[in-house]
């Protein structure tokens, strides 16, 4: 798996290669963090978006729904605090 922090630098050295004047390195360190808090926004999305598919298919039984939700939940926050503790 490729570290949270290696993802934005290399979204940000891509930014970079397309603009007309590059960044400076502050603006380079500030473009990363903001890819990075968008990569947690998008996995954050994504567990939204499989919960509510988790709820849909188990519509019947909400018991086994809500352990379906809290598995992807716990999944979920584990990949982000891996991520994160990677930085």
């Amino acid at each position: 798996m490729i570290k949270l922090k290696s993802i934005a630098e290399e979204t940000t050295e891509s930014i970079n290669s397309i603009l007309v004047h590059s960044l400076t390195d502050e603006q380079a360190v500030q473009v990363a963090d903001l890819v990075e808090k968008a990569v947690i926004r998008g996995l954050l999305e994504g567990q939204h978006r499989a919960v509510d598919a988790a709820k849909r298919c188990a519509r019947h039984d909400e018991e086994e729904a809500r352990r379906y939700s809290e598995a992807i939940r716990h999944e979920n926050d584990m990949l982000i605090a891996t991520l994160s503790s990677l930085r």
